[in-house]
């Protein structure tokens, strides 16, 4: 099987991956509490553009709009029984614009989390999570997704279900955790937690890391906190903090913020960077240009961290004992990228 990602990674020592599926769409028309998977088949239009955007800013790696394009997500829509079909659509236009790029450009089918929580303290069991996931990697693989990139997990249970999942359909894959609960993920997993449980994998992923949490501060401590390994890893931090403003949520990270974010998280050790929720196409054109032109640093120091991208949301890195301990009983139910 062709590993498009891995052949990208021997050549260079980064990558720049995309930013934000639903800031985009949102600022495209689409409205709170509707599926952005619906696009695939009724605005393909705007999701080209949505693609497209990122490619001429300047990404290596894109993922597909299909964060919450599972059955279980998309049972809240009526629309369970659509997640591979819906998931298909969405790798099918980007596979179009990946291709007509005229340089490699990895397609990523994203995969975000159930949203709910894995027994014995919820109702989902890991055979059922698997076959969750199953349905909709099917769908990506049959659109032409080069790598499936799982996103936002709180739960190693639920990491552990996707990993299985991306060995059903055999195709390489990607992780990233949220790690928003001072230094932790909702679920007191920490980052040398994860690279411990990666390593344990029987089908490991291509690369793992942390996208979403809080701001691009908190994301680069993230990324020093997790353990040397060999697999490389992911920073795809948030644009600032978000406020809200008239109606909308705005997110205060300047593109020069996060052309700063993208250096210190490639010093700090990451090799795939990029944005989540505010990184817009602008954002992603200063990250691309810094990163091509400022020489390769030492691992900044969090001072420094704190003084360019803003203080960080909490004293704790989640490594110092002072961090929640694991709470099995929470629930969020995260609604999607923004």
């Amino acid at each position: 099987m062709s590993d498009a990602l891995t052949s990208l990674l021997r050549s260079r020592d980064w990558l720049l991956a995309d930013g934000a599926t639903g800031t985009t769409l949102f600022n495209m028309g689409l409205e709170s509490g509707d599926a952005p998977e619906f696009w695939n088949e009724t605005e393909t239009a705007k999701v080209r553009a949505l693609y497209r955007g990122s490619v001429e800013a300047g990404s290596d790696i894109f993922l597909t709009n299909t964060f919450g394009g599972n059955a279980a997500r998309l049972k809240l829509h009526g629309a369970e029984a659509r997640a591979g079909e819906l998931s298909r659509m969405g790798a099918e236009i980007a596979r179009e614009i990946a291709d007509a790029a005229g340089r490699p450009v990895v397609v990523a089918g994203s995969m975000g989390p159930t949203g709910e929580i894995m027994a014995p303290m919820g109702p989902l069991t890991h055979e059922g999570a698997v076959e969750i996931f199953h349905q909709q990697a099917e769908g990506l693989k049959a659109g032409g997704a080069d790598v499936l990139w799982v996103e936002t997990i709180s739960a190693p249970e639920e990491l552990r279900a996707a990993a299985e999942a991306a060995a059903l359909v055999d195709m390489p894959w990607c992780v990233t955790m949220s790690f928003d609960t001072a230094g932790r993920t909702m679920m007191g997993t920490t980052p040398p937690d994860m690279t411990r449980l990666i390593g344990k994998l029987a089908h490991g992923p291509v690369a793992y890391g942390a996208n979403c949490g809080v701001g691009a501060s908190d994301l680069i401590r993230t990324v020093m906190g997790f353990a040397t390994s060999d697999t490389p890893v992911i920073a795809k931090g948030n644009a600032g903090i978000p406020k809200y403003v008239e109606g909308h949520i705005h997110y205060n990270g300047t593109p020069k913020l996060m052309a700063d974010y993208a250096v210190m998280a490639r010093d700090a050790g990451a090799t795939i960077i990029g944005g989540c929720c505010g990184t817009t196409a602008a954002h992603l054109e200063k990250m691309r240009a810094a990163l091509e032109t400022r020489p390769r640093g030492e691992p900044p120091a969090l001072g420094l961290v704190a003084e360019r991208l803003g203080d960080f949301s909490s004293a704790s890195d989640g490594l110092d004992g002072k961090a929640p301990t694991r709470d099995r009983s929470a629930s969020r139910r995260r609604r999607g990228q923004i």
